[in-house]
């Protein structure tokens, strides 16, 4: 029978190791066979613990014997039946074998499902090589993946950024002109409104830019809470807004939504004690009903006629384009510059 020093030095040469009893019983396992078939391997027949696929028709000991110094293609007969390679030799007392075990190319797999690491291989043993190799690429791909992640991140952050107006949080004309792009690529109805801040100017003359950006600020959330999720609100220019609004509403519905903002921003609001005054109003433009189709500046146009119109009515009210008012806009604005 092998002493025990002759066991500790197996331990150390070959951690994932069996010796057998001349009945083919596991007498003793090194370390790593135990963390892997846990401690009731010692005493059970080796046989019952392993199937030997290659070479074939290994059914007893005496059989097992004959292939002293050859590879062996060994797999668990309990799940998941991880397969193995092993060789056997004849111990150094007469009665004793030892079977000497590995992984072979599923060690990346066992590292995993055994919690195995370096300590559990001989230190000559290749495969702490590959662990090393395989914890630096898992390393390695982690990090790349943290980092593309980081990357998309940003990359969506930053697009979010060049389409957002960074006072108000409303899509800004990029995003505004994207939008209005998809929705003419769609074909389907939608209308545009074109608002404006009337007297606006008399707030930052009066009280200041901070009263101004805390007023705009407070006319984005009216225009917002005014609309559907579908529709999209824009600052495009100081004072200037531009709602796109998405399977368009009837006339009707068109001209409350923006009487309802137009009565809302009639309101007063109070900035550090001051009481800030303004009043909107409103153009309206529709994709539809028309003889050919309209491209977006000339909706925009529309709008912006249709805004202008309002103006000149006196303000703080809305009106739809008609192709009448461009006579209208025309005589005004040459009026303004004589």
């Amino acid at each position: 029978m092998i002493d025990a020093a002759c066991y500790s030095m197996l331990d150390r040469l070959c951690p994932m190791h069996v010796v057998l009893t001349s009945e083919g019983r596991i007498r003793h396992a090194g370390p790593t066979t135990l963390k892997v078939c846990g401690d009731d391997v010692l005493g059970a027949c080796f046989l019952s613990i392993f199937e030997i696929k290659r070479p074939r028709e290994i059914t007893s000991l005496s059989s097992l014997l004959e292939t002293a110094g050859r590879k062996l293609n060994l797999q668990f007969r309990a799940p998941p039946h991880r397969s193995l390679k092993g060789v056997l030799m004849p111990g150094p007392a007469p009665e004793e074998t030892i079977v000497n075990l590995s992984f072979g190319i599923s060690i990346v797999d066992a590292v995993q499902e055994y919690n195995l690491t370096a300590a559990d291989f001989a230190p000559t043993d290749l495969t702490v090589e590959m662990l090393y190799l395989v914890e630096a690429k898992s390393a390695a791909m982690d990090a790349s993946r943290q980092l593309n992640q980081r990357l998309q991140r940003a990359r969506v952050e930053a697009e979010q950024q060049a389409l957002t107006d960074t006072l108000t949080g409303l899509a800004n004309r990029r995003g505004m002109d994207q939008s209005l792009t998809r929705l003419l690529s769609s074909g389907e109805n939608f209308s545009i409104m074109h608002l404006d801040l009337d007297l606006f100017k008399g707030i930052n003359d009066t009280f200041g830019h901070a009263a101004g950006d805390f007023v705009l600020k407070h006319v984005a959330k009216i225009m917002q809470s005014e609309v559907r999720v579908i529709d999209l609100v824009s600052r495009v220019g100081g004072d200037e807004f531009v709602i796109l609004l998405a399977k368009s509403p009837d006339r009707a519905i068109l001209e409350d939504i923006a009487e309802r903002i137009i009565k809302r921003v009639r309101q007063p609001v109070k900035f550090e004690g001051n009481i800030c005054k303004v009043s909107a109003s409103a153009g309206v433009s529709f994709s539809f009903a028309r003889s050919a189709p309209a491209d977006a500046d000339e909706l925009l146009s529309e709008a912006d006629t249709a805004l202008y119109a309002a103006k000149y009515a006196g303000r703080g009210q809305v009106k739809f384009f008609e192709p009448s008012m461009r006579d209208v806009v025309q005589i005004a604005t040459t009026s303004a510059s004589r």
